[in-house]
């Protein structure tokens, strides 16, 4: 194998670091806030626990309950698909390694939700004055970083590497 290749997977750490803080936070918030009662914690940000049976802002959120398997399912087919690619991923792509990762904790820390408790906890409230973004959690906020990192790396590419 040239010295160039060699499989990423070794960044599935931050995926497992991902997974545990999300996993944590949420359980935390759902045994510590009440449904639904925003808890002030800076100005712009309130910690508000809610639950989201649909995806990305609630979307499908009242589709009737078949969501939660096709939001699972697809979750479990992205991670393996970015698994195979971390795995193909040469060693010095580290930060397109690291997007892929940020990603895949949050697809496995939001889908074990969905298996686990039937809803996604979200319980990040950022606002401004009566203008609220939809809440989130940590999953969300990895893949949000993932893919920014994605997008920055695809309009901004560093140096290429020459092939020999």
């Amino acid at each position: 194998m040239p010295e160039s290749q060699g499989s990423m997977l070794r960044w599935l750490w931050l995926s497992l670091i991902v997974i545990v803080l999300d996993q944590v936070t949420k359980t935390l918030a759902d045994s510590l806030l009440t449904l639904y009662a925003p808890v002030p914690v800076i100005p712009s940000l309130n910690l508000t626990l809610m639950y989201n049976h649909g995806a990305a802002f609630s979307f499908l959120s009242d589709a009737g309950g078949w969501q939660r398997w096709f939001f699972t399912i697809l979750a479990l087919v992205v991670s393996a698909l970015i698994i195979a690619w971390l795995k193909k991923l040469p060693r010095e792509e580290k930060s397109q390694a690291a997007a892929l990762s940020l990603i895949l904790g949050g697809a496995i820390g939001n889908a074990l939700d969905r298996i686990i408790y039937d809803h996604v906890i979200d319980f990040i409230d950022v606002y401004y004055q009566h203008l609220h973004w939809p809440a989130f959690n940590i999953a969300d906020s990895a893949i949000f970083i993932g893919a920014a990192l994605l997008i920055a790396q695809a309009l901004f590419p560093g140096k290429q590497q020459t092939q020999a």
